[in-house]
């Protein structure tokens, strides 16, 4: 869901590329009912997507690493430390006036569609400065 309102809300001519993997993803799985739902909703697509996890190519490619959670983070900086330095929540983002810095946002999977939609409110709290961030970053 991340990876599409994302894409949604750059400007095609941006030259920031968006990715999303998993730390514990099955490879090769569409977004789930409800997430092509909200990104309908949204104006937003993740037409062609695939599940993947992340991997070391992946990582190397990104400037920006953003997690969910912070024990995808642990992960991340575990098996990958050199990467440490390039990995943030995605709260952490999010404009401190709303008070969600270094919080997670919980996977809403077999949660319903009222978890799906306050993932997505959580993620367009956080859009403005991760383009900030990633404009900074290229």
């Amino acid at each position: 869901m991340a990876e599409g309102l994302l894409k949604a809300a750059l400007e095609e001519d941006s030259g920031i590329h968006v990715m999303s993997a998993g730390v514990a993803a099955s490879p090769g799985q569409g977004a789930s009912r409800e997430t092509r739902s909200i990104l309908k909703v949204k104006n937003a697509s993740l037409k062609g997507f695939r599940s993947q996890q992340v991997d070391e190519e992946l990582l190397a490619q990104a400037s920006l690493i953003i997690t969910m959670t912070s024990s995808h983070a642990d992960v991340i900086k575990q098996f990958f430390p050199e990467c440490a330095a390039s990995v943030s929540l995605v709260c952490d983002f999010i404009d401190p006036v709303e008070d969600l810095g270094g919080e997670d946002v919980p996977d809403p999977i077999g949660m319903g569609r009222a978890a799906y939609e306050e993932v997505a409110e959580v993620i367009e709290l956080a859009i403005p400065g991760i383009i900030a961030q990633s404009h900074q970053e290229s």
